[in-house]
């Protein structure tokens, strides 16, 4: 009895922090759903791009190799010197959240925070990897095989 109520315990721990790949159309449906195609002016390409070079659409994607020593978490890589809290790093916590929440499969956390992010004037240049990957290019490829 005492075995399987430990088991039963340790398999909710362990599905609470599964992580989720999406697939590129997957992401934009779920993301379109959530009101970021055109959000301040971002079409649902450069977000989908974004995701894909920040953590190549997997939400448990962790990044702890920062040159300022910050990390950066989850689907679309939320630094924790600005935008999560975590117990390694002094943190604006600009969106209120704590970055483990940004490591498992649900990401409206996520997708609030990155409205958050955008709302600041760099928009999404604050992500290195969209300014490197998306910026000004044709991104027609991110939903071209999605409905």
């Amino acid at each position: 009895m005492r075995s399987t109520l430990i088991i039963s315990l340790l398999s909710c721990f362990f599905v609470a922090y599964e992580a989720k790949v999406f697939s590129k159309c997957e992401l934009a449906r779920k993301l379109k759903a959530q009101g970021m195609d055109g959000y301040r002016g971002y079409s649902l390409e450069n977000w989908v791009c974004m995701a894909k070079y920040e953590s190549n659409f997997n939400t448990k994607a962790f990044n702890g190799k920062n040159a300022n020593g910050s990390s950066d978490y989850g689907l679309f890589q939320l630094n924790n010197k600005w935008w999560c809290k975590d117990n390694n790093y002094s943190s604006s916590n600009a969106c209120n959240i704590m970055c483990s929440e940004l490591m498992d499969d649900n990401i409206d956390d996520d997708i609030t925070c990155a409205k958050r992010v955008v709302r600041d004037p760099n928009g999404m240049s604050a992500w290195v990897a969209w300014v490197n990957h998306c910026k000004d290019k044709d991104l027609s490829k991110y939903l071209a095989s999605c409905n």
